[in-house]
């Protein structure tokens, strides 16, 4: 019963924080393009695929069971938490090694990058909580046995 008032907010909260990071990141992006001679950083163009790639993905795992049913696959829709999550693992490990590698941090740019690294830590957070949610929910169907299984293989 927790689950189907957990799934909804932790999808707002999967939004929300996917939308933050793509304007965190490409703040950072930005800043490079414009007003620096070295090329972006990697971590923050990685968010930014990550972060549009989640956006796609929300599209998925919440219009697809509601409007096409017979598309949605609990399989697909398990693979696509799990490569969230993993993407959001990677970018704010990577992230954070960029951030703690500086020599020089100082100003908006700087907070910006720092606060992207929690932001996207905590999207791994988020991301992980509704995969193990979506996997509990998949087992827990999967290891019901129909009770006219039982009993046609009781009277073979």
């Amino acid at each position: 019963m927790a689950n189907f008032a957990a799934v909804p907010i932790l999808r707002v909260l999967q939004l929300a924080m996917a939308l933050t990071s793509l304007g965190l990141s490409a703040k950072v992006v930005n800043y490079f393009m414009m007003g620096s001679r070295t090329a972006s950083p990697t971590p923050f163009i990685f968010l930014i695929f990550t972060s549009i790639f989640s956006i796609f993905s929300l599209v998925y795992l919440v219009a697809v069971p509601r409007f096409a049913p017979r598309v949605s696959h609990p399989y697909a829709s398990i693979s696509v938490e799990m490569t969230n999550t993993a993407f959001y693992f990677a970018g704010f490990i990577a992230l954070a090694v960029y951030m703690t590698n500086l020599t020089f941090c100082r100003g908006v740019v700087c907070a910006v990058g720092r606060a992207d690294a929690v932001f996207a830590a905590a999207q791994f957070t988020v991301w992980i909580a509704s995969t193990i949610l979506m996997a509990k929910d998949l087992f827990m169907k999967s290891s019901r046995v129909p009770k006219d299984f039982n009993h046609e293989m009781s009277q073979a």
